[in-house]
């Protein structure tokens, strides 16, 4: 019996295929396109385009079967970002960046814009999401996880400041510092006519001031 050889790694493709969105996510997309590029009639059947769903804001995603394909989507997209594009540790997503929303936000962004750059006709908007959009991501995760994560997830290192900021007395601060703001605005006289100086208006090419009638030379 022949032993068992290891697999092949050169046998397989060279690159991973782009994971794709779900049903639910691919219509929300046809609809900003429509929103975007439709007739004024396909525009009109969308209903308010500001409650149209964007997948790059999960904020907008009310529906929980959208919200799932969306997590679904994220979920495959960090597998093949780490796999396709991350070679030192300190660039791979951390497993556990669902706990962690600046990444979540993050990452619906860097997902959005990679199938846009793809869907283009040229090379520009992917290599533009290679040079800025992947490189700047990874930069900001750098500084903002560090390695507070690298034997397991962490809670919220500024969690004492955070808390801070909530409780007493920093709340009850911050609201007399806008009273005193507000009440400080409504003791202002209201500036009169007079007081706002000239108001002038040009006519046949001569500057007149409309309070006098008279052409201002200047």
């Amino acid at each position: 019996m022949k032993p068992m050889s290891s697999p092949d790694p050169t046998s397989g493709p060279m690159v991973a295929t782009f994971p794709h969105p779900g049903r639910q996510l691919e219509q929300a997309y046809r609809e900003l396109d429509l929103a975007l590029n439709g007739t004024d009639e396909q525009r009109k059947a969308l209903g308010s385009l500001r409650t149209l769903p964007r997948p790059w804001d999960p904020d907008s995603l009310t529906r929980p079967q959208l919200r799932r394909e969306l997590w679904d989507w994220l979920e495959a997209f960090t597998i093949w970002l780490n796999s396709e594009y991350v070679w030192d540790v300190a660039g791979v997503v951390p497993y556990c960046w669902p706990q962690h929303p600046h990444l979540v936000r993050e990452l619906a962004v860097l997902a959005d814009q990679r199938r846009r750059a793809a869907l283009a006709l040229g090379s520009d908007a992917l290599e533009e999401w290679h040079r800025y959009a992947l490189l700047a991501f990874i930069d900001r995760m750098r500084q903002r996880v560090k390695d507070h994560c690298e034997d397991g997830h962490q809670q919220l290192p500024a969690k004492g400041r955070h808390s801070r900021h909530l409780g007493e007395p920093a709340t009850t601060q911050r609201v007399h510092a806008f009273d005193r703001d507000v009440a400080a605005h409504q003791s202002r006289p209201a500036a009169s006519e007079d007081s706002a100086g000239p108001r002038l208006r040009v006519v046949d090419g001569q500057t007149i001031d409309t309070g006098t009638g008279e052409i201002v030379d200047y």
